[in-house]
């Protein structure tokens, strides 16, 4: 069982709100450096950078598209601003376009697995050699309960939410002797800008728990996960869904 280096950082994508957010606060009180890495969102990045601070732990802001941007280029960068390697990565980035597969349009396909999924993959491959040379490493992927579970008019993102589950389990096998765990967090209806639109009233109705859930919520798990306690714990998917997928 080997226990975390003095200088890990952990990058999280899309923290600039919402859950990411939450996942960035939680790992960072947990010791972790952190890079809040956000897309357009730079106020809300050093907000959440501020808060970090304030509560006495180390972040930075740091921006890059996960979509576009040069995954090796974007590590180094946050190694080099932040004085260690990239120990733990969160691929948190991710977007819907919902509509039934009838009408939904190519663009809206591309879009959506070249966010959630295709960005998390490259990461992943790109961290995984600081991860093996030091033999400690996390990597956690914030998949859906809508991976496995049918909702009617998002089929590109059960797509992509799937991918995930299954790119984890696949990598986790890959490198479980080297001291890296690879899982996924699977959130239900969690309240966040991306479910703010939605009937929360009706749609509670068919959650066991009766509520949603909360961002916070969701980052107690990953904090788990990329613990030292979670060393033994590969290739799994955690759900943090009320019940729903029971």
């Amino acid at each position: 069982m080997s226990t975390r280096p003095d200088n890990a950082v952990a990058l999280v994508t899309g923290a600039s709100k919402g859950i990411g957010a939450a996942i960035a606060q939680s790992l960072a009180a947990d010791g972790w450096a952190v890079a809040v890495n956000y897309r357009s969102g730079e106020a809300a990045a050093n907000e959440v950078v501020a808060k970090i601070e304030a509560a006495g732990g180390k972040a930075k802001a740091i921006g890059a598209d996960v979509t576009t941007a040069d995954t090796k280029a974007l590590l180094e960068q946050v190694t080099g601003e932040l004085g260690g390697p990239v120990l733990a990565l969160v691929n948190n980035a991710g977007v819907a376009r919902d509509n039934i597969a009838l009408q939904l349009t190519d663009e809206d396909w591309d879009v959506v697995i070249g966010t959630n999924l295709s960005p998390a993959f490259k990461l992943t491959r790109d961290v995984l050699r600081s991860m093996i040379k030091a033999r400690y490493g996390r990597v956690v992927n914030i998949a859906s309960v809508v991976g496995p579970r049918a909702n009617a008019g998002q089929s590109n993102y059960a797509a992509a939410k799937a991918g995930l589950i299954g790119m984890t389990k696949t990598i986790a096998a890959e490198v479980a002797r080297r001291g890296v765990t690879v899982n996924a967090v699977a959130p239900g209806f969690i309240a966040t800008d991306m479910t703010a639109d939605l009937a929360t009233d009706e749609i509670v109705k068919a959650i066991p728990a009766r509520r949603q859930g909360t961002p916070e919520e969701v980052a107690a798990a990953v904090r788990f996960l990329a613990s030292d306690d979670a060393g033994y714990v590969t290739g799994t998917t955690l759900y943090v869904d009320g019940g729903m997928s029971a």
